[in-house]
């Protein structure tokens, strides 16, 4: 009787092994089928219209994930096969390998070849990928094969130690973010990283980001012209940080205001007193709450600029008056030089606001403001801020949202008007959110029919050509946007130039495999995934699925991905260590590079990356799914 069930289960066990080998091998004509379909609108874009194996396996993993295999998967695993999870890189060999694996189960007849059908191809797609990243972003950290980039301060443009601290840490790459500073500026940071190249053996890449159309808060209406002048101390009351600012000859004073946090803030000085001016210099100052104060010569930031500190938070009134000494302080029998300082404007009124709060979006030529009440706090006009994007209220609809600095604060429109959008405000924190000028808006649900290339894009691209390693080409949508840039880069004879395109909307995740089939057949590519602005666009909740899509996404197809935004940002903007941070960071270490923001604490950033890194690479490689369908 037990032979006879033993000999019962061992039948029912080899018709299931020869079901599944008839629906592994259905599987793959159909995904076989689906890919050479998929594949035949891109001929185009390929070398004698022949597709390399990323675009192969691409189109094959995308053929792939149109079926819900979570069935599959579970029969597989129960029969102790190996599931599809770890497909992404090698689809067809992964396919293989299980129906070799049942043949020889199933068919006593079945010869085995010299070689696993399947070795050669997994094998090969894992190799493609690191490939890939090497070209992109140079030889791997010492201890790990991920790559950090770090976007740059200001401050390295003179701070060389800072640039030689940042590649003993790890940094591989670096950003400099087009958005801020200046081809001068960029110039600078650019000759420090490739003097510590020649210095210390390391490589560095360097991404010269374009700022694309990065729509923006317009000018705020000004407060009093004072500038303050912060110093960071411990808890202990020592000085972290001191105040500094720059002082600079007249010609040599930017259009900025106080209010620029992205860099250090310049006043104007005369000449005879920029003259004067040597390190260990001070200047001694009434601020405007009257107290003295002093400013430190630290040392010569160009030919034009003095960097100054200030040990005492103070608040510097423009044009105030300034008497220089030799060292020590100021005192009437050694400091007699008296000077003027540079005139300079105020800092932008505060426009704080709560849930439910108006909020007036005009055209940019009108200056915000907040809003205004009688004595009996009854509202009078609704606080107004400008959009930089002109006519924006013409594309927008009633009930559309609307995001203003990186997800802050979100908004619905009302109503519309002649001088432009009234939003509601519907989400924001409970003790409100100042809005500044100069920050990010997004309309997630706008067709705003904007290029893909603004006007400062194209000249940034002429820096970019001749100083920069790798292109980023911010809020790409489309593959005609690719054909744009692809364009521009061969006018400037810079086709070998590798372009990194960021996801930062919904309809540039729902292009992607378009992006990229289009694409990797003729440039080189890489994928970042700005997971700020597409928090925006999709939600918390949508992010966290996408991201780990887009990751699968991009594997199968041998593209390198750049993690980015906001990876241990408490670390690097105030020294703090977060649980949660740590968490996301070791979730980044799937992506071929993890970049970092920059901020005062960012070493200590680096650090905590690369040994984050380090232990979960011990762990795991990429990733194991169960494979629920997914809708490109």
């Amino acid at each position: 009787m037990t032979d006879n069930i033993l000999f019962t289960n061992h039948d029912i066990y080899d018709e299931t092994l020869r079901q599944l080998l008839i629906d592994v091998a259905e599987l793959r004509d159909e995904i076989t089928a689906h890919a050479s379909h998929r594949l035949d609108q891109y001929q185009a874009y390929y070398r004698a219209g022949v597709f390399n194996k990323s675009a192969l396996n691409l189109a094959h993993y995308l053929a792939l994930r149109q079926f819900d295999l979570r069935h599959l998967q579970d029969r597989l695993a129960q029969a102790g096969l190996s599931s599809l999870g770890r497909s992404e890189a090698s689809v067809l060999s992964t396919l293989d390998a299980v129906i070799d694996v049942l043949k020889r189960a199933t068919d006593k007849a079945y010869k085995v070849g010299d070689k696993n059908p399947s070795e050669s191809g997994f094998n090969r797609g894992l190799q493609l990928l690191d490939q890939h990243s090497i070209e992109l972003f140079g030889p791997f950290h010492e201890h790990s094969k991920v790559h950090v980039m770090v976007t740059l301060a200001t401050e390295t443009a003179w701070n060389y130690d800072l640039i030689l601290a940042l590649l003993d840490k790890g940094m591989t790459c670096a950003r400099i973010n087009c958005a801020h500073d200046d081809a001068v500026i960029w110039r600078r940071m650019i000759r420090n990283i490739r003097r510590a190249e020649t210095e210390t053996g390391k490589i560095c890449r360097i991404l010269i980001d374009l700022a694309g159309h990065k729509i923006r808060t317009g000018p705020i209406a000004l407060g009093p012209s004072v500038h303050h002048i912060k110093v960071k101390k411990d808890a202990g009351g020592a000085i972290v940080d001191k105040g500094q600012l720059l002082l600079a000859t007249d010609g040599n004073i930017p259009a900025t205001g106080p209010d620029d946090s992205e860099t250090l803030f310049r006043v104007a000085i005369p000449d005879a007193l920029h003259q004067q001016l040597s390190p260990g210099s001070r200047a001694a100052f009434i601020d405007a709450r009257g107290k003295q104060r002093y400013l430190q010569i630290e040392q010569a930031a160009s030919a034009s600029e003095w960097l100054a500190s200030c040990d005492q938070s103070s608040y510097l009134e423009s044009g105030c008056e300034l008497t220089l000494s030799a060292s020590g302080p100021a005192d009437d029998s050694k400091a007699q030089d008296r000077f003027k300082l540079g005139t300079f404007v105020g800092k932008p009124q505060a426009i704080r606001l709560f849930k439910n709060d108006l909020l007036l979006l005009t055209e940019n030529d009108i200056i915000g403001k907040p809003a205004e009440y009688d004595e009996n706090k009854n509202l009078i006009q609704p606080a107004q801020i400008g959009c930089t994007l002109s006519s924006f209220s013409s594309r927008l609809t009633i009930g559309q949202p609307v995001w203003i600095d990186d997800g802050k604060l979100g908004a619905v429109v009302e109503a519309l008007t002649e001088q432009g959008a009234l939003l509601r405000v519907s989400q924001v924190r409970s003790s409100g959110v100042c809005i500044q000028s100069d920050k990010g808006i997004n309309f997630p649900d706008t067709q705003l029919g904007l290029p893909p290339l603004s006007e400062k894009d194209l000249e940034d691209l002429d820096f970019a050509c001749t100083h920069g390693d790798l292109i980023g080409f911010s809020f790409v949508e489309t593959l005609a946007d690719m054909d744009v840039l692809m364009a521009e880069l061969a006018k400037r004879n810079a086709t070998d130039l590798p372009i990194i395109a960021k996801i930062e909307t919904n309809l540039a995740v729902k292009n992607l495999p378009e992006i990229i089939l289009g694409t990797i057949g003729r440039h080189s590519l890489g994928i970042m995934i700005a997971r700020g602005d597409l928090a925006v666009e999709l939600g918390s909740a949508r992010l966290a699925e996408i991201q780990e899509e887009l990751l699968w996404l991009c594997e199968a197809a041998h593209v390198p991905v750049i993690w980015a935004t906001q990876v241990l940002e408490s670390i690097a903007k105030k020294g703090v260590r977060s649980r949660p941070e740590f968490t996301d960071a070791a979730t980044a270490v799937r992506a071929e590079c993890v970049m970092l923001n920059k901020g005062p604490y960012i070493l200590d950033a680096i650090e905590a990356l690369v040994n984050v890194m380090i232990r979960m690479q011990e762990h795991q490689r990429k990733k194991f799914s169960r494979l629920r369908a997914l809708h490109w």
